[in-house]
């Protein structure tokens, strides 16, 4: 488990946002011409971080196979802005290649960016091997980390029943005792999208029964409504029937 220290590295205001959100484009037509990937690999390369970095969040945006090896290598980067920019290049660029090394740096990384963008790559691999890594994640880490955490664990929808069935019972642990509402509201949300995947048996039910118990008890408004788009999106009729119930009573 990560101390407070960690929580230093996130402020209060910044801690659920993206490492890369306030960083600058590229250059101003950026969304229009994306940059040059021969130019862009040759600087993966480069012995000047800022060059590195700047190749790295290039693979942001370029979806390019060749890059995944050095973006691998650039995961252990002495600089925390190369380290991040790499695994968000390997969540546009997945591979079963890098979970591995994802998986070592999410153990290892004093850094709660990197972390977070180490999450969010291993959610985009959809591996089964991300599962463990992703739920130890979502119970232990920083806030930013879990929140994150829990939005990359919908992804295991796409891996398999048997990685669906384990990550649903973290997300419910999360979803009653985590102490941040919206790592809650993600929860409710991944529930949700993971439940509709499952078929009417007791891993569903109880997954139903926490989304239930979030919506008519959770102090948070977000949370609760997260937890009701859950339950209609999955269309179970106990939860249909209670969400009407407490709208003909006035309860919102």
């Amino acid at each position: 488990m990560y101390d407070e220290d960690d929580l230093s590295l996130l402020d209060a205001e910044s801690e659920l946002e993206s490492p890369l959100d306030k960083m600058e484009p590229l250059t101003a037509d950026s969304v229009v011409a994306k940059p040059d990937p021969e130019v862009m690999l040759a600087l993966l390369e480069n012995p000047q971080p800022q060059q590195r970095m700047l190749a790295a969040r290039a693979f942001c945006d370029i979806e390019d196979t060749r890059a995944i090896p050095y973006l691998i290598r650039l995961l252990t980067d002495t600089c925390p802005l190369v380290r991040v920019s790499a695994a968000y290049g390997i969540g546009r660029n997945p591979s079963p290649d890098a979970v591995e090394p994802l998986i070592a740096q999410l153990n290892r990384d004093w850094n709660g960016y990197v972390r977070k963008g180490v999450v969010w790559a291993l959610g985009n691999c959809r591996d089964r091997r991300s599962l463990a890594p992703l739920a130890n994640a979502l119970k232990t880490d920083i806030s930013a980390v879990r929140l994150w955490s829990a939005s990359a664990l919908a992804q295991m929808a796409e891996v398999g029943y048997e990685a669906v069935v384990g990550a649903i019972p973290p997300l419910i642990e999360a979803l009653v005792q985590d102490p941040v509402a919206p790592v809650r509201s993600n929860c409710a949300w991944t529930i949700g999208q993971l439940c509709r995947e499952l078929p009417s048996n007791i891993v569903y039910a109880t997954a139903i029964d926490a989304l239930i118990q979030a919506f008519a008890e959770d102090q948070d408004l977000g949370v609760r409504e997260d937890a009701k788009a859950s339950l209609l999106g999955v269309g179970d009729p106990r939860g249909l029937q209670l969400i009407e119930t407490l709208e003909q009573e006035g309860w919102f």
